[in-house]
Parts: structure tokens; C-alpha cells; sequence
């Protein structure tokens, strides 16, 4: 039984997501190998090689590689699927845009957001906004997998895997990279980052919002934000933490002026560690905090960042 592990990269640095998935096909079992499918990206699969557990890393190099378009990208996973039991991706945006192209080529289900792996063909999966776990069988012959990072501890460096070089696909012709805006951001990135701060509706204002800065500054934290918060206008869209924004488990979530409406919960509640600041007694975000704090946040985030 052999697994193939899509690598996330932008072919400088290899993401952190790709390390949770090595851990994910390491609970499966079996020959695990990573494909590294970019341009001038050996730095990226070298860094794969060293990762425990792994194998053996494929480098496919092209053009046609170099933006991670996801029909260039599915393609390439194609022409090497048949050698494989599983195919795992991170459930990522970009593991998100790839995977069901190759599952629907495939002509197999695709299996979405694993937390738990029971055998080889069996999987849990979060529904219902992570109220209830499903546990999923498949008998496909090629499992196409995607994989929740939260779930599985990122699996160490200490490897020693060779790297070889496979034959680049063609571009599929079907879509041409045009341009890409990157968010400018000095703070950690918020899926992987160990400590974030997040505000809630409770903030009142985008200008409110700074209040955070400074606490965050002090954690060395990623800052993020609630849905209602990022509807209303007072943070940006990818700070958004939830079931349709980023999934996260950092080892300190700092939960400011947020209710914790379901949505909300479903994304960071596997967080190690939960401080909710909040100053109604019923906020359901209670119901998950390791510590909660009954004030208002306006005076508490203040006295917060100056004891700190």
C-alpha cells in the first residue's frame, strides 16, 4: 500500500499544512511518498525529504507548475495516480481546488476533512458544524482524501527520503495565470500559528479592533476574527476563524468580545488552551473556555497587555 501526499509550497518554502498530512498517511500505514509539483522548487522537496515517515518525494518541474493552477496541478497528480491506494491533500484552499478535480477523473468519492483514520478504509469526519462525528468506509480503489490539519500533530523532521525527478504534465489548457495579491501581514500566519488573538462583533468597530494590536504584539500571535465581525466590516476576510473561514488549534486562543455562535466553534475548538473575555455570563463561548473572564473587554484587554 503506497500514499501520495500533494505538498502545499510556493516553491521557496514548504507549508506547515504538509506536514499534518504526512502524520495523517502515517496513521493510515504504508509507503508514503510527497510530490512536489512546482518550478525551481528542489529547496521545497528537499525540506519534504526530511520530514519522518516519508519515503520518497517526487519533484515535477514545469511552467505550467509554477502558479499552482488546480487543473495543471490535478493533472499532474493523474498521470502518477494509478501506483497509489491514497492520495491525500490538505484541506486547504488549494488542497480544496485540486482535490475534487482528481476525484471526479477518478471516478470515486472524495473523502473531506479527516480528524481521525480507524483503518485504511475508514475515516471520522466533523458534520453539523462539528456536533457530531461520522465515520466513513470506502472501497474505492484509489481513496481521494482531504485532510483536516487540526486533527493529526505535524509530524517531525529527521527524515532522510531520496528525491526523485518525474516527468512534468502538460498544462491542461484550461485556465492561464494572470496575476495574484498577497496579503502583507508581519504577524504569523494564521492557520499554523501557535497563539491567536481573535475578536467578535463585541468590538463595536473597526477602529476597536486596534485594541487587539498590542495584545497580540505581547503573544507574538496571529490575530483573527469572528464572522460577524468580518461581515460587519472590522476585520479583513482572511482573518475569519470558523466553519467558512480558517480551521485552527493553536496552543492559545484568545476568544475577545466573540459569543460563540456554532459557526465560530467549529473552527477553533480543538484550540489547546481557550480564554474567552466576554461580558455576558451566557455566552456559549463559555461552554469550550479553559478560562473565561465575565468584564468588559474595553477595560480588560487594557489591564491584560499592561500586567503582561
Amino acid at each position: 500500500m503506497s500514499i501520495l501526499v500533494i505538498a502545499e509550497h510556493d516553491n521557496v518554502q514548504l507549508k506547515g499544512a504538509t506536514h499534518n498530512v504526512v502524520a495523517a498517511a502515517a496513521e493510515i500505514g504504508g509507503d508514503i511518498h510527497v510530490l512536489v509539483a512546482g518550478a525551481n522548487a528542489r529547496a521545497v522537496a528537499d525540506h519534504a525529504a526530511k520530514i519522518t515517515g516519508v519515503s520518497k518525494v517526487l519533484l515535477a518541474e514545469s511552467p505550467a507548475l509554477a502558479d499552482s493552477l488546480a487543473e495543471n496541478v490535478a493533472k499532474q497528480v493523474l498521470a502518477l495516480a494509478s501506483g497509489y491506494s491514497h492520495i491525500l491533500f490538505a484541506a486547504t484552499a488549494s488542497g480544496k481546488n485540486v482535490s475534487p478535480r482528481v476525484a471526479a477523473s477518478l471516478d470515486v468519492a472524495q473523502i473531506s476533512e479527516i480528524q481521525a483514520v480507524d483503518s485504511p478504509d475508514t475515516f471520522q469526519r466533523a458534520i453539523y458544524a462539528g456536533n457530531a462525528i461520522a465515520t466513513v468506509q470506502s472501497n474505492d480503489p484509489i481513496k481521494v482524501i482531504t485532510v483536516r490539519t487540526t486533527g493529526f500533530d505535524a509530524a517531525p523532521e529527521g527524515g532522510s527520503a531520496s528525491v526523485e525527478t518525474v516527468a512534468a504534465a502538460d498544462s491542461a489548457g484550461l485556465s492561464t495565470f494572470v496575476g495574484r495579491e498577497v496579503a502583507k501581514n508581519d504577524r504569523p500566519e494564521l492557520a499554523g500559528a501557535r497563539v491567536v488573538v481573535s475578536g467578535g462583533r463585541g468590538m463595536g468597530s473597526a477602529e476597536n479592533f486596534k485594541l487587539l494590536d498590542p495584545l497580540a504584539d505581547k503573544l507574538g500571535a496571529a490575530m483573527g476574527a469572528s464572522r460577524a465581525a468580518v461581515d460587519a466590516g472590522y476585520a479583513p476576510n482572511d482573518w475569519q476563524v470558523g466553519q467558512t473561514g480558517k480551521i485552527v488549534a493553536p496552543q492559545l486562543y484568545v476568544a475577545i468580545g466573540i459569543s460563540g455562535a456554532i459557526q465560530h466553534l467549529a473552527g477553533m475548538k480543538d484550540s489547546k488552551v481557550i480564554v474567552a473575555i466576554n461580558k455576558d455570563t451566557e455566552a456559549p463561548i463559555f461552554g469550550v473556555a479553559d478560562y473565561g473572564l465575565v468584564a468588559d473587554l474595553f477595560q480588560a484587554v487594557p489591564e491584560l497587555v499592561t500586567t503582561l
